[in-house]
């Protein structure tokens, strides 16, 4: 049968087009469903704040009649003008182990991106760096972090025949949790501290949290300014994150450093892992979809980092230590024995070097894709 390519133009569409991967890894034991509500509100025009600088158009891929693929193409124009190059991305690619599927549903997004003048195109990316990006090309028997995503094995070998090369890595790490915090940290910490007059600020609610917020979302956009794929973040997209991240956070996982002046220097944010807890809802809240993650945030074994940054002033000079100083004994005391690393890029030293003290494995590797057009 011959493959249709449909653009998504109503919502009911859309609601289609976000649930397709929970229907193509229905069987798999590894596959980590998104919340459909979120995913719908990320690729809504009209509640992700990213549209302000960005333009997307999303595909399906259908055979007799039966969806078989999906996709995005996205111009951001930040991060073009950041980077001075016509850039066109591609993104939420799923679809069925059949060559002439993909071949139809990348075909479409580069006649889009070459309407719009792109001379590049890249991804899979999202509209910015908070979105899952990357094919998995290892760890196919590993359950991904609730930010990450899976993919079946064969979505590498089908891009590298549609022409597309390495970009670059993003790579996912396991460190073992170690009985008690390690001498060599405390050790650390306390000579960070006093060297650099730094101290971990107090946060004993939510409302602490906020008074940091501001500084701390600034850092983020100082910190990952030149990583790849990333554009400075908004106002209203610093506001969305808050409201996203702050009512789910746990507040002794979360540490803030700040020097002298009570600016904020460095941070760790980290949330006991939602991968199990959204297998088990399938990706839906309500009605009963909300119990799971309430078990999964209160009694766990693993816990995931969601961001972390060290201002360039201070990085490589032990700030780690007086972060795991401040939220180790929790971490430790609560019961996790994992933790695990969302993406970051390959080459980034700095990040990995954080962990260098403890038990740790390199176990999911993810890959974005470029090709001239």
């Amino acid at each position: 049968m011959q493959i249709e390519i449909k653009e998504v133009v109503s919502r009911r569409q859309l609601r289609r087009f976000a649930a397709f991967p929970n229907k193509l890894y229905k069987h798999n034991a590894y596959y980590v469903p998104q919340l459909l509500s979120g995913e719908m509100n990320v690729l809504s025009a009209k509640k992700n704040p990213a549209f302000e600088f960005c333009e997307a158009k999303y595909w399906f891929a259908c055979e007799d009649n039966k969806v078989v693929g999906r996709v995005a193409g996205i111009i951001n124009h930040s991060y073009n003008k950041k980077t001075g190059k016509e850039y066109a991305r591609f993104g939420w690619l799923d679809f069925i182990e059949k060559e002439e599927v993909l071949h139809a549903l990348i075909q479409t997004v580069e006649e889009w991106a070459r309407s719009k003048n792109a001379k590049i195109l890249h991804g899979p990316l999202g509209f910015s760096d908070f979105d899952a990006s990357g094919v998995l090309v290892e760890g196919f028997n590993e359950i991904p972090t609730a930010y990450g995503k899976y993919n079946f094995p064969y979505y590498d070998e089908f891009l590298g025949k549609e022409g597309f090369t390495k970009e670059t890595d993003w790579v996912e790490y396991n460190i073992k949790v170690p009985d008690a915090t390690p001498e060599k940290y405390l050790t650390m910490a306390s000579i960070v501290e006093k060297r650099y007059n730094l101290r971990c600020a107090p946060v004993s609610g939510k409302k602490d949290l906020l008074t940091y917020a501001d500084g701390i979302f600034h850092l983020l956009n100082k910190a990952y300014m030149n990583l790849h794929g990333f554009s400075e973040l908004s106002p209203r997209q610093l506001e969305d994150l808050k409201n996203h991240f702050l009512p789910m956070l746990q507040l002794e996982y979360v540490s803030v450093v700040l020097d002298a002046k009570d600016k904020v220097v460095a941070f760790a944010i980290c949330l006991p892992s939602l991968s199990k807890a959204l297998q088990k809802n399938h990706g839906k809240m309500y009605p009963f979809g909300f119990i799971p993650i309430l078990r999964a945030l209160h009694k766990n074994d693993t816990l995931d980092t969601l961001l972390i940054a060290i201002d360039e002033e201070y990085r490589d000079k032990g700030v780690m230590s007086l972060m795991f100083r401040d939220i180790g004994d929790s971490i430790i005391q609560n019961g996790f024995t994992n933790i695990e690393t969302t993406r970051e890029l390959e080459d980034n030293r700095n990040v990995q070097n954080l962990w260098n003290k403890l038990e740790i494995r390199q176990h999911k590797r993810a890959r974005c894709y470029k090709k001239d057009l």
